[in-house]
């Protein structure tokens, strides 16, 4: 495959119902396209790679102002003061550790797709793509993995093993995915969040992959507490049948007991089903906005590569 076809590639929607190991692990070729950049300040206090918004005594200069009290001297930039006859002192970009976090949803609400593939294999190509770029520029990477009754986390190291292991685990937990119906005893997402609150590390970057199904207001506060010392990311996993039903036709649903079936030609039940959508989806924009977040809607109709690059994409895309 030629570079031009393989990029082109990487703007394909996925496809299929269950992941496949050697597509996660080709991801990595997609990720060169992701620069996961700080949004906020940095809250921890070990050096690392990744640039932050401190300004001191770093590696990358920054800029020359006026000099301060209290300013080292040993910053002072002498040309500049002698032509000037001000003094002025050099400004360094620092560098500051930030772990990223993967939240990722491989719960049963997740196993369900009307195009292309289902939301949790666009789900866990998504927090494959993030892992691979947060690698490349030498960020921890971990995660949290859960279903509706289990969970694995894994620590941030800076290690391809450690990516690889997080890679098996998603893997592991895709497969085991049968059925769309909740089990009558899945955990709620809230005590997720919470958990991830618990393993989440200061100044780190927290991407939460997720149809966000049972979200309540016990999730809006887990989330501001998690605001509160993280750069918080929402990625919101949907499919188009679950924004709008199709126009005239009769679909049969059941919740495993009952079935039921549905006229979409009903304008009535057509407009109701969209508006819910639209209110859920402000009500989740809502739940962001007030923890400092950022929400990004997926849907299964899309290359997740192709909807990251808004928020993530380096500048310039070529695309």
């Amino acid at each position: 495959m030629s570079s031009a076809a393989q990029y082109d590639s990487y703007f394909q929607p996925v496809e299929g119902a269950y992941t496949q190991l050697d597509q996660l692990l080709a991801l990595r070729f997609a990720a060169r396209e992701l620069q996961l950049t700080p949004r906020r300040r940095s809250q921890s206090t070990q050096a690392g790679s990744a640039r932050t918004r401190f300004r001191g005594r770093g590696m990358e200069f920054e800029e020359v102002r006026l000099y301060q009290a209290g300013d080292d001297i040993r910053s002072i930039d002498w040309r500049v003061t002698a032509r000037t006859q001000v003094a002025h002192t050099k400004l360094y970009r620092e560098e500051r550790e930030r772990p990223v976090m993967l939240m990722l949803d491989q719960g049963s609400s997740m196993f369900f797709g009307s195009r292309h593939c289902f939301k949790s294999v666009l789900a866990a190509h998504t927090a494959v793509l993030l892992g691979w770029a947060a690698l490349a520029q030498n960020d921890r990477v971990g995660g949290l993995i859960f279903n509706d009754r289990s969970e694995r986390d894994i620590r941030p190291k800076r290690s391809r093993h450690t990516l690889l292991t997080l890679l098996q685990v998603i893997q592991q937990f895709n497969s085991e995915l049968q059925s769309p119906l909740s089990q009558p005893d899945a955990v709620p997402l809230q005590q997720r969040l919470a958990d991830l609150r618990r393993i989440s590390k200061p100044g780190s970057a927290v991407m939460i992959i997720s149809d966000l199904q049972g979200w309540n207001d016990a999730c809006t506060e887990q989330l501001h507490q998690l605001g509160r010392h993280a750069d918080v990311s929402l990625l919101w996993v949907t499919d188009p049948l679950e924004q709008q039903l199709p126009q005239a036709m009769t679909l049969t649903v059941t919740n495993g007991m009952e079935r039921r079936a549905l006229n979409t030609a009903d304008a009535n039940l057509a407009g109701q089903f969209h508006q819910d959508f639209l209110q859920r989806q402000s009500r989740l924009q809502q739940a962001a906005s007030e923890a400092g977040a950022w929400l990004l809607p997926l849907t299964t109709a899309q290359s997740p590569l192709a909807q990251l690059l808004p928020l993530f994409g380096k500048r310039p895309c070529r695309r």
